[in-house]
């Protein structure tokens, strides 16, 4: 028999479960298609459980220099297995608690692959068999994305890693490749860094952390390297030999390459959306490099067929997928204050040692695009809360339009700037001015006060510094 909803998402990540919870909220009949875990990838093998591994390595590191807190602790060690036990059940934890929100929201959730069938009908399988074929007025693609692989460089699972392997390790590598040095590989590289290895991250382009603002880039790689990372910039990974139980990379810097052992590496060369298998192909929707191309309500070129998240293109972060979500089943439903996303005003957050948090343009695309700018800065060094954690290596830096007053980019570098740099967002989703930022009290001692003196820097005001 064929079953009929208002509307049917396919994929249960962090975009398509929100959809499906707000249509629900709007009263429509909702069902959702998952092939694997409830949650998708950022809850079950992203954003959630590589969390738990960086909070572990976070108390190790503190615990090793326990010492200048006038505290004592001796023959500091850890337990693999059960560093990545932990890791697991909170991923398992929160996987549970989204079935838990299907069933209170009564949205109806089928296991197995969704395919479409032409406009408004998917077929369910689940291991070559038929589970149901349904028809919708409203159909949403959310299936978002996997690590990308680069020919003759492709993970084994053994020896050669993408972020699955990377978050489940059976032995602790002595020596580690990081290929890539976006967030993802910044992050495990922070993260082996702390539990002993000697790490070595490869990044092709000029800088790590490429997206993010140059300067802090700079200052970030700065305090990696302190921390004992090896980073090689300019640098191409040209090949990997597998040996019985080791790599042997052949790295290209400058022109010259060298022949370079590794206990294991880890590929982080960003990711492939995943839009194969879908049926795209029995409907008018289109793609461009992979990606589903949608207009500003995540429509497709098919009436009734919406795309979000990973697989309509960068930037890949979880919260950009349950925004769009959101806007595209309010927009369907008919709500009427819904706005359409502006992707300057999206977050980015790393979580390594130290953080790194930013939204809007950096220094160098501001100025590109013809503003005059104000940039201030205030370090870490100047903010008590910052110096009594023991955490004063760190950085805020704000670019504002010198004729409006308008906040164009800020970028943090630092303890807990991943849970600061929400100000600055909802001051660019309010279109706050400088003024806005002045007249607001930050509380004593927090580091969010750094915040505050970034900006009346940029206007010769600043305080502590």
């Amino acid at each position: 028999m064929t079953e009929q909803f208002d509307i049917v998402i396919i994929g249960a990540g962090p975009g398509g479960y929100v959809a499906a919870i707000r249509a629900a909220q709007l009263g429509m009949k909702t069902a959702i298609i998952e092939r694997e875990h409830l949650g998708g990838i950022c809850l079950n093998w992203g954003c959630i459980p590589t969390k738990a591994l960086l909070r572990t390595a976070e108390i190790y590191t503190n615990m090793k220099h326990a010492e200048m807190f006038g505290l004592k602790a001796e023959k500091i060690s850890f337990d693999l297995a059960k560093v990545v036990e932990r890791s697991r059940k909170v991923a398992g934890q929160l996987s549970g608690g989204i079935k838990g929100l299907m069933k209170k929201n009564k949205v109806t959730v089928f296991d197995g692959q969704g395919k479409l069938n032409g406009a408004g009908k998917i077929k369910v399988e689940k291991d070559g068999k038929l589970v149901a074929d349904i028809v919708a007025k409203h159909i949403i693609l959310a299936t978002g994305a996997r690590a990308r692989q680069l020919p003759g460089l492709e993970p084994d699972g053994k020896l050669v890693w993408t972020y699955k392997e990377a978050m489940v390790p059976d032995v602790m590598p002595k020596t580690l490749l990081v290929v890539g040095s976006g967030a993802i590989g910044i992050e495990f590289a922070s993260f082996y860094n702390a539990l002993g290895a000697e790490v070595t991250v490869v990044e092709v382009q000029d800088r790590v952390l490429p997206v993010e603002d140059e300067e802090i880039s700079k200052l970030a790689q700065k305090q990696f390297e302190k921390h004992g990372i090896k980073i090689l910039t300019g640098a191409v990974t040209k090949a990997l030999k597998k040996g019985k139980n080791n790599v042997t990379a052949t790295i290209e810097q400058g022109g010259k390459a060298t022949d370079q052992t590794f206990d294991r590496v880890i590929m982080a060369v960003g990711i492939s959306p995943n839009t194969e298998n879908l049926g795209l192909e029995t409907t008018k929707v289109k793609t461009e490099k992979g990606h589903v191309v949608v207009n500003e309500w995540c429509e497709t070129a098919e009436k009734g067929i919406y795309a979000i998240g990973d697989i309509t293109g960068a930037p890949w972060l979880a919260h950009k997928a349950s925004h769009e979500g959101v806007i595209c089943v309010e927009k369907i439903a008919g709500v009427k204050d819904v706005h359409p996303m502006k992707k300057l005003n999206i977050p980015g957050c790393t979580y390594s040692h130290p953080q790194v948090a930013s939204v809007g343009l950096t220094e160098k695309a501001a100025k590109e695009k013809g503003y005059k700018v104000k940039v201030g800065r205030f370090s870490f060094i100047g903010n008590g809360k910052a110096i009594a954690l023991g955490e004063p290596d760190g950085i805020v830096k704000t670019i504002f339009d010198e004729k409006t007053g308008e906040l164009l980019g800020a970028h943090l570098l630092g303890a807990e700037v991943t849970e600061m740099i929400q100000g600055y967002v909802i001051g660019k989703t309010m279109e706050a001015t400088e003024a806005d930022f002045m007249h607001t009290i930050f509380p004593h001692p927090t580091i969010s006060e750094a915040m505050h003196e970034s900006v009346l820097d940029a206007y010769g005001r600043v305080i502590h510094m």
